[in-house]
């Protein structure tokens, strides 16, 4: 049976500054809390005990995953959470040294309640265990893996148990590029019709259109955040946001009072080549600056590479159709996700298991394909759009300073979000026919090397910039 991940599964409502190390380890707290209330469990804990490994340990404090878990082990929400309510919660764990559960039950949680171990688990370099106690006695131990974009397993899961979705057929199962080009060609329809039959398998066309556009709108906001936010990030790294000062030279003189005036104002400011480049960088910084500050951001297909797909969406938008609508916005964030899902299917979007690579280089092209198609490609030259985008891609490593996704994670976006751009335009004057490299072969090559790439710059903050700029440095 081929593997079904839907486009809510890749793009994803959280919080940042990382999917795979703080959505990850939030939703894994909030499942393991689910499982032990379903027993006896819950009722005689009187203690809880984590331990991060590997990549969740190395760079976890700079990815702000001891918070995460501490947000998921009070129950709360990623997806829903007042980001204002973030760090009044973790203020009060960490004040009273107590998990207050819903309900009522309150547990001691001290300090040191969480420990940082530096080895590496074999199954998968994001590892963290959840342990409760009865009266000084172990009575529950579970492991959950991080592996990127928000998607959590336990050791002997199957895909289908880490996406929660029926294992039932769809009218066009797809694990490789190929497949969903032969669909596209035989059934003579778009990459985003292909893809929206499938998505009514598990849901309405109304509750997709609905859940679409509230990506898209969170997406927004989060650019509308970013611009409009002036200050330095927190982290101790001192990184200056720089969305909003290129905003307020881009803008100029334009009024607006909310998004939608916005767009409109943006639309009528020059184009020139040199001001569209400042746009596009201007909106992929805004939403990676905001996922630093641990606001909301959609994972897409992670919280690191978030700013690349909003930025090229709102490139299309201001730039290349004023009169574009939720028409356009769905076929773009319908077609960019199953790219995504073959990425994840046939390699990896996960930084901690194959660099950034996995990232950028994948939200680059899950851009470059969308854009393709908005732009009137075929199906076949969307999928050479994502093939260029990832091509210049491999081999880009993960190495955070001082384990905070800012440097150069922040920069990153603006410029894969510029080459997914380009990617189109080049797919777009090509013939598929003549194309050397197809979008399976390129998958292929990013896993191969993925796994050969060492370790260090694989999210550790031991590798590349990371120990070549300190802390001290900035």
């Amino acid at each position: 049976m081929s593997q079904f991940i839907s486009v809510f599964d890749m793009l994803k409502i959280g919080v940042g500054p990382s999917s795979s190390h703080t959505l990850g380890p939030w939703r894994a707290a909030q499942e393991w809390v689910q499982k032990i209330r379903e027993n006896t469990i819950f009722d005689a804990m009187d203690a809880v005990k984590v331990d991060l490994y590997g990549s969740l340990s190395l760079t976890g404090r700079g990815h702000a995953t001891d918070l995460a878990i501490l947000l998921g082990l009070s129950e709360a929400d990623p997806e829903y959470i007042p980001i204002e309510d973030i760090f009044i919660i973790v203020d009060r764990i960490n004040t009273q040294e107590e998990i207050h559960f819903k309900g009522g039950k309150k547990v001691p949680f001290l300090k040191n309640s969480i420990v940082f171990n530096r080895d590496f688990l074999p199954f998968h370099s994001n590892g963290v265990t959840f342990r409760a106690f009865s009266k000084g006695q172990e009575i529950s131990t579970e492991t959950y893996y991080s592996i990127g974009g928000g998607f959590i397993v336990q050791e002997n899961d199957s895909l289908e148990d880490e996406i929660e979705i029926n294992k039932q057929n769809f009218p066009y199962p797809i694990n490789k590029a190929k497949q969903l080009e032969d669909y596209c060609e035989k059934e003579d329809l778009l990459i985003s019709e292909i893809v929206f039959k499938n998505e009514l398998e598990i849901n309405s066309a109304e509750k997709i259109d609905f859940e679409l556009n509230r990506i898209w709108e969170t997406m927004l906001e989060c650019m509308y955040i970013g611009c409009h936010t002036e200050g330095i990030l927190p982290g101790g790294l001192h990184v200056k946001r720089r969305a909003y000062n290129t905003h307020q030279k881009l803008i100029k003189d334009a009024t607006y009072s909310n998004q939608k005036e916005w767009i409109t104002a943006i639309r009528s400011t020059e184009v020139r080549f040199r001001e569209i480049l400042k746009w596009v960088s201007c909106f992929a910084l805004s939403v990676n600056e905001v996922n630093a500050s641990l606001g909301r951001v959609v994972t897409a297909p992670t919280n690191g590479s978030a700013g690349v797909i909003p930025a090229v969406l709102m490139y299309y938008l201001v730039i290349e159709n004023h009169e574009a609508n939720f028409k356009h916005i769905k076929q773009f964030l319908l077609t960019a996700g199953e790219i995504g899902s073959i990425f994840k299917k046939n390699a990896t979007i996960s930084a901690a298991m194959g660099g950034c690579q996995a990232e950028i280089g994948v939200s680059s092209a899950m851009a470059a394909g969308a854009l393709t198609e908005l732009l009137g490609g075929t199906p076949a030259q969307c999928l050479v759009a994502a093939e260029i985008a990832m091509e210049h891609h491999l081999g880009l490593t993960c190495d955070p300073i001082g384990g905070l996704v800012q440097v150069p994670c922040i920069e990153r976006n603006s410029m894969g979000a510029i080459k997914a751009i380009n990617a189109a335009e080049m797919a777009l004057d090509t013939d598929p026919k003549d194309v050397k490299v197809p979008l399976d072969k390129v998958i292929d090559t990013m896993w191969e090397t993925a796994k050969d790439m060492h370790k260090n710059y694989k999210e550790t903050s031991e590798g590349g910039l990371a120990i070549h700029v300190g802390l001290a440095d900035c």
